[in-house]
């Protein structure tokens, strides 16, 4: 855990307040929902995300559609992040 982190949770706990911590999420992967099963996964994709899989694609020499929704947009960001790590 970074320093920052550690102090953040560490005056949360001092303050008394409830709430998870910023890692929470990503430490449990039972808490994270597939995005096909997002109730707003057929949403046209979100600028934000089109930017950065704009920038992925590039990274990773690949085209994709431009027409993507919120759930596809998603599933080929985590691809294409995932293949970059590797």
């Amino acid at each position: 855990m970074s320093e920052f982190a550690s102090e953040t949770s560490q005056a949360a706990e001092e303050e008394g307040t409830i709430g998870a911590t910023a890692t929470a999420d990503t430490e449990n992967p039972a808490l994270e929902k597939d995005p096909s099963d997002w109730v707003s996964g057929d949403d046209p994709m979100t600028p934000a995300q089109k930017s950065y899989l704009d920038t992925l694609a590039k990274q990773a020499g690949e085209e994709l559609p431009a027409n993507l929704n919120k759930a596809e947009a998603s599933q080929h960001i985590e691809r294409l992040k995932s293949a970059q790590q590797n």
